[in-house]
């Protein structure tokens, strides 16, 4: 670990920040007490993740490794959005500080060397970072750790991020895991960097992380339970959603977030009436009437950044139409026998499948289809899409729809594994203008959806806690 090099960049500061004096300068760089932590040992997520960067290193023998945390995104002008680092970069390290690079050097024998490059905290006997830098400073955005406390917290060799451009020496293949950050763009110019090969280091990483270890799934239990527990404080709040409409859905959700959680993991959607027809409806500024639906896609990123994704619809006044319940039944119904048809060995779209010849049978009932049952669940037509839109499952972790780069053939085309955690999530949604369907369901849209974990032996609803058939809603929202 080497300890400190000093950044000679100038701080960044504002246009109407004032210039201090020398005085200032000589006076801000004494009389400070020391804040190292030294109660500071080796964390649970230190230890799963250094299995996980064993795995990757069998992988890529020979090779150097390269994965950005990324840094701040702006959102207008001098502002930045909260920070949250690449998920490959969480699950290799469990670190969350900004700007951080991890690199696996290969060692000449069978494996790798792990370091982790970062900007630490700032040294408070010279330099003017950690009083006036607006984005690393001390004093502006919060204290970030030293090299060492890192390196104790994570059991990794750390170095200044100063240093990250004498890495990269010597003619190694270097694969660098590139996002949507190119920061460290600069600092790799010099380096041979299999580009062509980008696709498959990406690939290798969400195919690791398709199986989730012990530690995953308790922090994605966790994630759930918070969930659970943000959805309640909803349907505690009924008169204030009435009130305030959509916006209050999204911001007592996001309360119970921040305060158990780190955020949301992902935008919520806080759908009533005809806006849940809108399967990513996020603007949430619609009102929320009695004698209507209200479809609340919603989860928690826990601070390990993990997240739930679960879905509930809800009558706002406490109890379904006859019309309401029988589409609701209908959903609900797809929905079990999706889950049911998930277990290790079967097909990832046996979900999808199960739910979809549940839903296109009931809508035939219905009289909706223009063809029968048979062939409208035909691959050449599935014209029940019109009213279904979307795939049932998708994998969920660090993500909400999580390994999202991993081969179709062994994600989406390939089969379910224990530890794998997934959603299941059928849905109707008849769209306010569509003449096919009856005036009294238009503007209806109906979704469920829940975690599921592939056991040894078939499926765990690891969100079974949250009611979800008529009565176990009517009853909640009751109680």
């Amino acid at each position: 670990m080497t300890e400190n090099t000093a950044d000679t960049s100038a701080p960044k500061t504002a246009s109407h920040d004032n210039e201090p004096s020398q005085k200032l300068r000589a006076f801000m760089n004494s009389g400070w007490a020391d804040s190292e932590r030294h109660d500071l040992a080796l964390s649970d997520v230190g230890v799963w993740a250094a299995k996980r960067r064993d795995a990757l290193s069998q992988a890529f023998p020979g090779e150097r490794l390269v994965i950005p945390a990324g840094t701040y995104k702006v959102r207008s002008n001098d502002t930045d959005y909260v920070f949250r680092p690449h998920t490959d970069y969480v699950w290799l390290t469990g670190n969350q500080t900004s700007d951080a690079v991890l690199v696996l050097e290969p060692n000449g024998t069978s494996g790798h060397d792990s370091v982790l490059y970062f900007r630490p905290r700032a040294d408070r006997s010279q330099g003017e970072e950690f009083w006036r830098d607006r984005m690393y400073g001390e004093m502006w955005a919060g204290r970030r750790p030293s090299l060492t406390e890192t390196a104790k917290e994570f059991g990794l060799e750390t170095r200044h991020v100063d240093q990250l451009a004498d890495a990269f020496k010597g003619d190694v293949p270097t694969r660098v895991r590139r996002g949507e950050d190119e920061s460290i763009a600069s600092l790799l110019s010099g380096a041979r960097i299999e580009q062509l090969k980008d696709g498959e280091f990406a690939a290798t990483l969400s195919e690791l992380r398709l199986v989730k270890d012990a530690y995953e799934l308790e922090q994605l239990r966790d994630a759930v339970a918070i969930t659970h527990r943000g959805f309640s404080d909803v349907l505690a709040e009924m008169d204030k959603v009435r009130q305030y409409g959509e916006r209050w859905i999204e911001g007592t959700f996001w309360r119970r977030a921040r305060a158990e959680g780190n955020d949301v993991g992902y935008t919520s959607i806080a759908a009533a009436g005809p806006h849940a027809t809108t399967l990513h409806w996020i603007e949430n500024d619609g009102p929320v009437n009695d004698g209507t639906l209200m479809l609340l896609d919603m989860g928690v990123e826990n601070r390990q950044l993990y997240t739930a994704d679960i879905t509930r619809t809800l009558p706002v006044n406490g109890e379904f139409t006859p019309r309401q319940r029988d589409l609701y039944q209908l959903v609900l119904d797809a929905q079990n026998a999706g889950i049911a048809a998930l277990k290790p060995g079967a097909a990832f779209r046996s979900g999808h499948e199960a739910a979809m010849e549940v839903i296109v049978h009931g809508l035939d009932a219905m009289e909706l289809l223009p063809v029968s049952a048979e062939e409208a669940l035909d691959p050449e037509s599935r014209l029940y899409q019109r009213y279904t839109l979307h795939g049932v499952s998708h994998m969920l972790g660090l993500d909400v729809h999580d390994c999202s780069a991993a081969r179709g053939e062994t994600y989406r085309q390939g089969t379910v594994e224990p530890g794998y955690v997934l959603t299941v999530e059928p849905g109707l949604y008849f769209q306010s203008d569509d003449l096919t369907v009856p005036e009294d369901l238009r503007g209806i849209g109906i979704r469920i959806e829940d975690d599921i974990l592939i056991t040894s032996d078939g499926a765990e609803n690891l969100s079974d806690a949250m009611p979800r058939t008529v009565e176990g809603l009517q009853n909640w929202m009751a109680s």
